[in-house]
């Protein structure tokens, strides 16, 4: 059932049971009895129908039906603010906010003062992005009630969403200590304790959870979550698992669940994992991207290069998708394909001097000489002329100056940036045809363990003329 019914139905319970003690007394009705005793008997008067109508509410709702709830409200006439209240919340549930705010705001006007009407009133005004009227309620609710459980958590999740984590930690634990039994409350104390990097008060809130709700989703995702970064991936996996049974319905859960199994090397277990978060939230890019990399990882060629196009779909912004779409479009040989990459990644991250480099190797492949030049001045006319960007660049640019490169690639105390521009070295050499001291830089970028540059896969693909892999990727990149 959703939050917003049990609440309602919490609301009516409570109700219900506050009415009842103000429904009519009983009547003693004298009469002799058959013995000529004299006898009481007791009858009740009618039953109060603000506390009647309530209760069939109530019944309705167990069954699930908002719809049908709202249309007893069509048939009866009540004046009681609670009640109104309760037909506001309903029609936020329902989705129609507009009828709910009419409610609500002409129960405000006579009922400043009632605490539940304000709360609908800041559900309603939250739903209508109404930020004003909704402080404005809150503020009222905490000077009439500074504990009040819900407007406590209301703020929480509002200064959480500004990650304001410690401001946030009050709320719901002000709330907590009021009520220790609310899971809104208990999970925000969990969060934001994992967010302050809290663990052991974080798991105490978490198993808090699972004390009342043994397959509570969120309780299990976070524990998943602590037990990852502790590097326990095993146990975190078993978490996240259950909480994917839970809650089949989360993307979140299956992306933990596939981190969990990759770092545990069940890779078929991580892909269909991601594969699941993609059909939950085919909008989203992250599983797209871990897949892209999971294939990668996995020699897939083929399979990588349509998941990296597809994460560029999903978020234009993921430069580092752009760079894998232009190397395995190098590799396939689509060179416009791979230039159009490279550019928007050098847009997107102008100081990485890879990508005006890759643009320019491209046209230089594409016998547009003049092209080449003029691209490559522009970006030389922003760099520091004595850096060895601006060295290996300009060499590209003038077709000469290997010689200096060369001699200042071999000083370069930095490992990565040493491998990745003997790469430039050896591609230059190979644009001009000299193909034995291509190889020979090829080979010696190649000789480098676990290297930190895509370069070093462009490297590998270089030094093999038969890769197998180049036949179905250059199927996909065409």
């Amino acid at each position: 059932m959703k939050k917003t019914q049990r609440t309602i139905l919490f609301a009516l319970a409570s109700f219900v049971a506050t009415t009842a003690i103000f429904a009519a007394p009983k009547k003693e009705v004298i009469r002799d009895s058959s013995g000529g005793i004299r006898s009481v008997e007791s009858t009740e008067s009618n039953e109060n129908p603000d506390a009647k109508f309530a209760q069939q509410l109530g019944d309705v709702l167990l069954k699930g039906s908002v719809a049908d709830a709202l249309l007893l409200f069509d048939n009866y006439q009540t004046e009681d603010a609670d009640l109104l209240s309760l037909k506001a919340s309903l029609l936020l549930s329902s989705g129609n906010i507009k009828a709910a705010d009419s409610v609500a705001s002409a129960l405000l006007k006579k009922n400043p003062n009632n605490i539940d009407v304000l709360m609908t009133n800041v559900m309603i005004a939250k739903q209508k992005g109404d930020a004003v009227k909704k402080n404005q309620c809150l503020r009222k609710v905490i000077a009439l009630d500074p504990k009040n459980v819900e407007a406590n958590v209301e703020l929480g999740d509002e200064q959480a969403l500004r990650k304001n984590y410690a401001s946030a930690l009050k709320f719901y634990k002000t709330a907590w200590f009021k009520e220790p039994t609310n899971m809104e409350a208990t999970f925000g104390c969990g969060k934001m304790n994992y967010y302050l990097a809290h663990d052991k008060e974080a798991v105490k809130f978490f198993n808090q959870m699972l004390a009342k709700e043994p397959e509570n989703a969120q309780a299990l995702a976070y524990l998943g979550k602590i037990e990852g970064e502790n590097r326990q991936y095993r146990k975190a996996a078993e978490y996240a698992k259950r909480a994917t049974k839970s809650d089949p319905t989360n993307s979140d859960y299956f992306l933990d669940l596939g981190t969990f199994s990759r770092f545990l090397g069940k890779y078929e277990d991580a892909e269909n994992a991601w594969l699941k978060a993609t059909q939950l939230d085919p909008d989203y890019f992250l599983a797209y991207a871990y897949l892209a990399g999971l294939y990668d990882e996995r020699g897939n060629d083929a399979k990588a290069y349509e998941y990296y196009v597809k994460v560029i779909q999903k978020n234009p912004d993921y430069y580092y998708a752009y760079e894998s779409v232009g190397i395995y479009s190098w590799h396939a040989g689509n060179i416009e394909q791979c230039k159009k990459a490279f550019l928007e990644a050098a847009k997107k991250n102008p100081d990485n001097v890879s990508y005006p480099l890759m643009v320019t190797a491209c046209l230089l492949k594409q016998n547009k000489t003049q092209e080449a030049r003029e691209y490559s001045d522009k970006i030389m006319r922003k760099m520091d002329r004595k850096s060895l960007d601006y060295k290996v660049l300009r060499m590209f640019h003038d077709q000469m100056g290997d010689d200096e490169v060369a001699r200042l690639i071999e000083k370069e105390d930095n490992r990565n940036r040493r491998g990745k521009f003997l790469f430039y070295l050896a591609m230059y050499f190979d644009l001009r045809g000299k193909n034995m001291l291509a190889q020979k830089y090829y080979i010696e970028v190649c000789s480098m363990e676990s290297p930190m540059f895509f370069e070093y896969k462009l490297a590998k693909w270089a030094k093999t003329s038969d890769d197998l892999g180049i036949k179905t990727v250059k199927e996909s990149t065409n």
